[in-house]
């Protein structure tokens, strides 16, 4: 591969969810989701929700889960993203808007069209892609007659298919919906009466976001499998850089790549910045610690554009906290105590500064450093602390 080439496209995907045959870790959740998946292919439905920090992978697990149960067990895998969702029945139109999509890139497409009626539109002058746009009524109908149109579905797929995989993610505009809440209870419940039904039902959300569907049905947690999505080991994150230069034909030194790797807080999102910036600042076609330096330098300001400003420079309007945000950083460290940050403010800032860590925990900025005892903080990853000391670093530049 010349150089030219090796250039024109990055081996790591920062805005998207990474691809199946680039995933790495995850051992012990993969092994007990794979367990799951074999007995929704038997028959008995299947609850997940896959729970975990932002930026943590969730969304690329889903992805790699779904691609398992399609391999192992062949079941009919989606993955419906309901950002955009406030009602059960854009919910439910996603969902087999979902399963008609993938249903039209299969040869079976002919066997279930039928079931969405007249209302499958073709979107695009060939015809190979469609959409399924049915009137309101007919949506909250089948808001009601899920667990049946699933099963229609199911019994036209029986000879090519053993079963549903769907993934629901993304559910910010659900997860603090009583009718949400209500309608999954009463789902489940109105499944329990089928002897079968090959469905396993994955659920993706923030640890806040579960606690509101509990809030909102008390009895709503008991029916799930609760999968949480921890940090990656410093090994994983390794593994993943070393095969993702590899797969685009770069060369990086151990200690290069063990460098990296300690800045990503083991955070999946936070990996692929760093990794992604770093393969575009290297010229030669291996990895060195000044690539890498300069590397952490660009994802830390990409980090910070993303992540940090929509938090920090929209919701924060007072200019001691934001005076304060940018002397916490103590060079690369994440880690900070209250009692060191005091002496570096003014009489004025002081006064404000507990108010300022309780503001910025809040905002997922900072925690409580709990090892190290009472007054030690620290930032919640360490790109976060390398931008804000980029930020300081910058100021004491200005004339």
């Amino acid at each position: 591969m010349d150089r030219v080439t090796l250039k024109e496209y990055s081996p790591f995907t920062p805005d998207r969810t990474v691809p199946p045959d680039m995933f790495v870790g995850r051992r012990m959740e993969i092994e007990e989701v794979r367990r799951y998946i074999g007995q929704a292919a038997s028959g008995r439905f299947q609850n997940l929700f896959l729970s975990g920090d932002r930026g943590i992978g969730k969304s690329s697990l889903g992805a790699y889960l779904k691609g398992l149960a399609v391999s192992d067990k062949n079941l009919l895998g989606i993955h419906v993203y309901l950002g955009k969702a406030t009602s059960l029945e854009e919910m439910v139109r996603l969902v087999f808007d979902g399963l008609l999509r993938e249903a039209r890139t299969q040869g079976w497409f002919d066997a279930v069209k039928d079931l969405f009626g007249k209302h499958i539109t073709a979107i695009d002058i060939f015809n190979v892609s469609v959409t399924f746009r049915p009137p309101q009524e007919h949506l909250s109908q089948l808001v009601m007659a899920f667990p049946e149109a699933l099963t229609n579905l199911i019994s036209k797929l029986r000879e090519t298919r053993n079963g549903l995989f769907i993934v629901l993610d993304n559910i910010n505009g659900l997860a603090d919906s009583i009718q949400f809440a209500n309608w999954y209870k009463d789902l489940v419940d109105e499944i329990a009466k089928y002897d079968q039904f090959p469905v396993l039902m994955m659920v993706i959300g923030l640890p806040e976001q579960r606690a509101l569907l509990a809030h909102n049905q008390q009895s709503l947690m008991r029916v799930f499998r609760i999968v949480e999505v921890g940090r990656l080991s410093n090994e994983e994150v390794t593994e993943f850089l070393k095969k993702a230069y590899t797969s685009a034909g770069v060369g990086v030194e151990e200690e290069v790549l063990q460098f990296m790797a300690s800045f990503s807080s083991g955070l999946p999102a936070l990996m692929q910045e760093i990794g992604d910036a770093t393969f575009w600042v290297d010229s030669d076609g291996t990895i060195e610690e000044d690539d890498a330096v300069a590397g952490l330098q660009s994802a830390a300001e990409h980090v910070g554009r993303k992540y940090v400003q929509p938090i920090v420079y929209e919701k924060v309007r007072s200019a001691k906290y934001r005076s304060i945000l940018r002397k916490l950083p103590q060079g690369l460290r994440q880690e900070f105590s209250k009692k060191d940050i005091e002496s570096k403010l003014s009489a004025s800032e002081r006064k404000v500064l507990s108010n300022f860590l309780t503001t910025f925990k809040r905002l997922g900025i900072i925690e409580s450093d709990r090892d190290k005892g009472r007054g030690e903080y620290r930032f919640v990853n360490a790109m976060f602390a390398a931008y804000f000391w980029l930020e300081s670093l910058r100021l004491q530049e200005k004339p």
